[in-house]
């Protein structure tokens, strides 16, 4: 059964086995807005939120950042799937709309942190989204589903619309991942990613 992680909580990037992963999964998935009108009548509200990470050496340096323009790390071990632009639009359908996939086995080995970041592109506060979530997955054979971590409806979150969802940082010779959740009152990537390097690292 996957872990669910709550904020500030680690995990080792590992198999129930104890063998080291050699490629892991970060999904994103998130959900619709549903708007009340006249006579009990609804309407849905697509959201286009942008899944990113950025990548830093052990001297906090930014080595790379892969987002929906930028698919591929230098070392071709970061992959993004590319942009999603509506979310779930029939509700949770369980699989997710934004995925990063990274080869451990391949990265460079100036890589110590890899950051991971959601930014609403259209403006919409992060309250109003019914969910918002990071699902890590085994990136080999059945894709095993080893932790999530959930977002919840919070109002820490209202009136923002950038956050940093959590890292995975080496410990020695092993990954590991840590779930931050935590808001930020950039809008656009690129400072978000300076807000990653001077608070996050």
């Amino acid at each position: 059964m996957a872990l669910n992680l709550v904020k500030g909580q680690a995990i080792n990037l590992e198999k129930s086995s104890g063998e080291t992963l050699k490629s892991v999964n970060f999904g994103l998935n998130w959900g619709v807005i549903e708007k009340k009108g006249w006579f009990g009548m609804s309407s849905k509200e697509s959201v286009d939120l942008d899944g990113s990470c950025a990548i830093f050496n052990k001297n906090n340096e930014i080595l790379d950042v892969i987002y929906f323009g930028n698919l591929k790390s230098k070392d071709n071990a970061i992959k993004h799937s590319g942009d999603d632009l509506v979310g779930d639009s029939n509700g949770d359908d369980g699989r997710d709309n934004e995925i990063i996939s990274i080869n451990l086995e391949q990265l460079h080995r100036d890589v110590n942190q890899v950051v991971f970041i959601l930014n609403s592109f259209r403006g919409h506060d992060f309250a109003t989204i019914p969910y918002a979530r990071i699902r890590i997955s085994d990136g080999l054979g059945n894709k095993t589903l080893l932790a999530q971590y959930d977002v919840a409806q919070d109002e820490k979150f209202n009136g923002f619309v950038s956050m940093v969802m959590g890292k995975i940082y080496k410990d020695g010779s092993n990954w590991q991942f840590r779930a931050i959740g935590e808001p930020t009152t950039d809008r656009k990537l690129i400072d978000t990613v300076g807000t990653v390097k001077s608070l996050y690292l």
